[in-house]
Order: structure tokens, then C-alpha cells, then sequence
């Protein structure tokens, strides 16, 4: 790992070096991190081609820097998650759930996650790759049923989104 302390006596980490400290320590919170990965420093930093330094101070922070920043196919990055959705319903049931559910992933920010992960089915689909029926909470969720995610019909099987959304 290639971390550094600056003046302050603060810990520089690199994205490098964030991605090693979560498989190691998967409850670490790393408070700093540089945006450039590639970063190769001496002893002395050259502040003049230093990377912008970003603070964290929650770990949702982060999370939503990782979610703006998903490598995925241009026809995605436009996509309307939720009109999509919908046009799947095929009864009045089925829109009301989705839509509470919509709602749901709206307010906790999670409109990204739900585009890559309908890119991500997608491209499964088109290589004929295989993947679990479904598992965990997930299987509450009946828009992550809409998108492919899992073959779980939670309406069906009368599980609440609430076991998805705890």
C-alpha cells in the first residue's frame, strides 16, 4: 500500500489503496482519498500536479461518489429507470407496488444503482450467462424483479418491500 501523511499528520490514501483497505478491512472508513489512482509520489509531494484531495465524512458519501461514477454504456447513463419499470407492469397491483417502490429507491437516492443494475442484466442476457434465482432481501423488492435482477415475484409470494428497505 502507498500511503501517505502529509504536514498535518494526515493519512493520503489513493483509490488504489481504498479498494485494498475494504477487502482487508471491510469496516474501515477512510477518510481521505486522492482521485487520481495512478498516483506515484516521492517523499516530498509536488503539490503543483497533486490530485484534488476529496473528504469524506460519512461512508454514504462515498457511496454515492462510486454510484455517480458507474462505467456504463452511454445509452444507460440517460436512461429512464422508472418508465421503464412501469411499462412492465401488466396490472393495476403491479403498478401500485412499483410505483411505492420507486418512490422508495427515489428517496434513498438509488435511481444510479438501479440503471447499473439494468445494464448489468442486460449485458448477462446478451452472453447468455447464467445467474441465481435470487437470495436475501433483495427478493422483497418487485422492481428489482421488473429489471431481471431476481426471479422472485414478491407480489406473488406477498412479501412486504419493508424487508428490502429495513
Amino acid at each position: 500500500m502507498s500511503m501517505f501523511i502529509d504536514n498535518y499528520g494526515q493519512v493520503i490514501l489513493n483509490e488504489s489503496d481504498i479498494c485494498e483497505l475494504y477487502y482487508t478491512n471491510p469496516n474501515c472508513n477512510p477518510k481521505y482519498i486522492l482521485t487520481n489512482a495512478d498516483l506515484t509520489v516521492n517523499n516530498e509531494l509536488d503539490l503543483e500536479n497533486f490530485p484534488k484531495l476529496i473528504l469524506y465524512k460519512e461512508q454514504q458519501d462515498l457511496d454515492k461518489l462510486f454510484q455517480s461514477q458507474y462505467f456504463i454504456p452511454e445509452k444507460y447513463k440517460s436512461f429512464d429507470i422508472a418508465a421503464y419499470v412501469l411499462q412492465q407492469c401488466k396490472t393495476d397491483e403491479e403498478l401500485q407496488r412499483a410505483g411505492e417502490e420507486l418512490l422508495l429507491y427515489q428517496k434513498h437516492n438509488m435511481f444510479d444503482l438501479l440503471i447499473y443494475l439494468k445494464c448489468f442484466v442486460d449485458k448477462l442476457r446478451e452472453n447468455n450467462i447464467v445467474w441465481g434465482v435470487g437470495r436475501g432481501s433483495s427478493v422483497a423488492s418487485f422492481v428489482l424483479y421488473l429489471i431481471g435482477v431476481h426471479k422472485i415475484n414478491s407480489l406473488y409470494y406477498d412479501i412486504p418491500i419493508n424487508e428490502f428497505f429495513k
